[in-house]
């Protein structure tokens, strides 16, 4: 495999609140046997090998139209799939990625084991092994925010899949949401250091002051199903992952 040249991360993430709020990231426990159902109609494709003339490594880039969109997607997800191919395989095991990664527009367009998913949301479903966007939705925070949204998203709900690789088990929700927040964080950082993604002066502390605000409504308490930790604990499993790498994200053995 030929690497192409980095990809640059360049978007101001002024505006990542408002984005990121909607990220509600249903990940149901679901019994054996249970079918997820995708939309019927086709959904747009987002194989990392379809349609990525651009370079690998990826350029944040502040860019607007639904083609750069769309290239953005299959980047975040083609080096986030290289990034746990990789760990993977270091330890030995064998890497499956998501089955798919499909787009939806309203409530219940997509439901995972029954339960409808939402509109402005992002989600796995172990169910169906797949990754589901609000097309409409992301694309918008994308237009404000840039390439930044797109690669935490995939990168946080590709910790649930991996979460479900791995035979992971929570007791609380919030345990699941920060480890994939950890795991996200992990994956990022680690991509930039093997310089397959390129983040200029600024962006981290730009990242960092946009997550502080994201995080569940104080009056949550914190066992509570769905609850996905406070903007401090977010940021906090984000960063250490980031720096850290997956040492920091408690997978165990």
């Amino acid at each position: 495999m030929t690497d192409t040249p980095p990809r640059r991360l360049r978007a101001s993430l002024t505006g990542l609140v408002a984005a990121l709020i909607g990220v509600g990231c249903v990940v149901p426990s679901l019994p054996d046997g249970t079918d997820a159902q995708p939309p019927p109609r086709a959904p747009q494709s987002q194989d990392p090998q379809a349609g990525t003339t651009g370079p690998a490594n990826t350029t944040l880039d502040g860019t607007d139209t639904p083609e750069e969109f769309r290239q953005d997607v299959a980047d975040a997800q083609r080096l986030t799939e290289r990034y746990w191919e990789e760990q993977f395989r270091a330890a030995g095991r064998r890497f499956q990625p998501v089955s798919r990664v499909i787009t939806y527009q309203r409530d219940g367009e997509v439901t995972c084991g029954g339960q409808a998913v939402p509109a402005a949301n992002a989600v796995y479903c172990p169910a169906g092994d797949y990754i589901a966007y609000d097309e409409n939705w992301s694309f918008g925070a994308f237009r404000q925010i840039g390439d930044a949204f797109v690669f935490y998203l995939m990168g946080h709900e590709y910790a649930h899949a991996v979460q479900v690789r791995l035979g992971l088990r929570h007791t609380f929700t919030i345990q699941q949401e920060l480890q994939a927040d950890c795991m996200a964080g992990a994956s990022l950082g680690d991509t930039v250091r093997a310089g397959r993604l390129l983040l200029e002066k600024g962006d981290l502390d730009e990242f960092r002051a946009g997550l502080l605000a994201v995080g569940d409504d104080p009056d949550q308490p914190w066992f509570e199903q769905g609850a996905h930790g406070t903007p401090e604990q977010r940021i906090g499993s984000f960063f250490r992952g980031y720096e850290r790498s997956l040492s920091a994200c408690e997978l165990g053995g």
